[in-house]
Order: structure tokens, then C-alpha cells, then sequence
């Protein structure tokens, strides 16, 4: 990654996957520019980035406001010119909807995660696409809901899917500018945000005695897998869901490894 320049957009905090990928990036001489949304986030990426490189970029970016994105990416296009990566680590739900039954989700939360956690993607890769001139790469994160119904997933499953549906348009979109455009989807870790999952310990229980490898997945094996689907290792992947897991995707969750439906007549 050296003398190669990105964006990572969704560090929550040094727990995160989106930190260690972050890392794994930085150790190999990548550049890279941060993106918050509040202020209290702000003081923890401006704490964290200073570990990393000293004076890093770091732009305001809610997405679910409308002229955010436009906005980041038009300081990033004024302070570097050109960008060769993007991860983009957002989503979002009401945590009080991750518990009980999906049928319970309110319209106004719905549409908030759709738009957070699927659609913010869309609009930077319109966005980051147009300052990558020599291509590059974008990477979003995904999970098992998106294909399988998980416990308390709920409308994170159905934005999740949304979301890896996305990538592969926007791999055929983006393709000819030899901008490619991937996911990762990671097994059960303890992060800020999987914390809002009810009953998220017997999730990390079940898989951990029941993935082939007999354990779970650790935050730097995600990170050293962003490394590679951002870096030119992976320079003929794309459109893809690329699972960092121990395997337990080949059995998946006992009583709710959705199948298809059949119907029969």
C-alpha cells in the first residue's frame, strides 16, 4: 500500500473491524484520511488517528445528511487530488429494534437503516469513483444476516442484503474504470456495534463450538483480510463477498439456517 491514499469511513472505535483494517492498511504505508459523523466520534477518530500519522485528513461525513458526502469528498479531491480506496464501515439501526421479531420494525426505522447502511455506499462510490482516475478499490462490510436468518438481526439482515446486492452492481458499473467493489463479511466479534444485538453471546457461543476451526474469528484476521481485498492482491476481485468466519458459514445457525422456501403444489 505504499504511497497509496484511501478513506476509511465508520471507525467507531480501536475495537472495531474497521480499526484493524485500518491498521493493517497504515503498516503497509498506506495514507489515509478518516470520516465522523457527530462530535463525539470526532474526538475518538482525531485520538486514534494521531496513534497512526501524525496531522491526518479528517472530515465531517453524516451520511444521512444530504450534502455530506458531496462535501467530504470534494476537501478530499482539494487536499489530494486523487484517492485509490474506500472502506466504508457504516450502518445503523434503533438497537431497541435488534431485539424480538423483524415483523415489529417501524416504517421511520427502516428507512433509516436502508439509507445508512445500504444507500450511503451507492452515493460514495459516485462520489469517490470520480477522484480515483488510475481505478481502485472499495470495500464495505457485511455479515451472515444478509443470506440467513440470524436472531435479532432483524432489519440489519434485510440492509445487509441491500447492501451485498449494491456492491455487485456497482462492481459492473464501476468495472470499465477498473474500480472494483467488494465485501467482507465477518464472523461473530465483539464490537461496539454487534453489542446491540440481542442475545449476541449465545450467537458467539453457538459458532464458536460449532465452526469447523471450533473458534471465532478475531478482529485482526478481518483486518488482514481488508488488507488484501484493498491492496492489489486481490486485483481480479470484485463484486464479491468475501467470508472471514472459521468456517462457520458451511454449517450456519442451528433452527434458523434460512433455507429457500418451497412451496408445494
Amino acid at each position: 500500500m505504499k504511497n497509496k491514499r484511501g478513506v476509511v469511513m465508520g471507525v467507531a472505535n480501536d475495537a472495531s473491524i474497521a480499526w484493524a483494517i485500518t491498521e493493517a492498511l497504515h503498516k503497509e504505508g498506506a495514507e489515509i484520511a478518516f470520516t465522523y459523523p457527530n462530535d463525539a466520534i470526532h474526538k475518538r477518530i482525531t485520538a486514534l488517528a494521531e496513534t497512526l500519522q501524525p496531522e491526518s485528513l479528517i472530515l465531517k461525513c453524516d451520511v444521512s445528511q444530504q450534502d455530506d458526502i458531496p462535501n467530504a469528498f470534494r476537501q478530499i479531491k482539494e487536499q489530494w487530488g486523487s484517492i485509490d480506496f474506500v472502506l466504508h464501515a457504516i450502518a445503523f439501526s434503533d438497537r431497541h429494534q435488534l431485539t424480538g421479531r423483524y415483523i415489529n420494525t417501524t416504517r421511520e426505522n427502516f428507512l433509516n437503516s436502508m439509507n445508512v447502511s445500504c444507500f450511503s455506499l451507492t452515493e460514495i462510490c459516485k462520489e469517490a469513483s470520480a477522484i480515483m482516475p488510475n481505478g481502485g478499490a472499495i470495500l464495505a462490510l457485511t455479515y451472515l444476516g444478509a443470506n440467513r436468518v440470524i436472531p435479532h438481526y432483524n432489519v440489519m439482515g434485510v440492509a445487509k442484503a441491500a447492501l451485498e446486492s449494491s456492491v455487485r452492481y456497482l462492481a459492473a458499473d464501476l468495472g470499465p474504470q477498473n474500480i472494483r467493489v467488494n465485501a467482507i463479511s465477518s464472523g461473530t466479534i465483539r464490537t461496539a456495534a454487534s453489542s446491540g444485538i440481542g442475545d449476541f453471546h449465545y450467537i458467539m457461543n453457538w459458532n464458536k463450538n460449532n465452526s469447523p476451526l471450533r473458534r471465532n474469528v478475531s478482529v485482526e484476521e478481518v483486518g488482514k483480510s481488508g488488507l488484501y481485498m484493498l491492496s492489489d492482491l486481490s486485483s481480479a476481485v470484485t463484486g464479491d463477498v468475501h467470508y472471514v468466519d472459521c468456517g462457520y458459514n458451511i454449517i450456519g445457525m442451528k433452527a434458523v439456517d434460512a433455507p429457500d422456501i418451497v412451496i408445494e403444489k
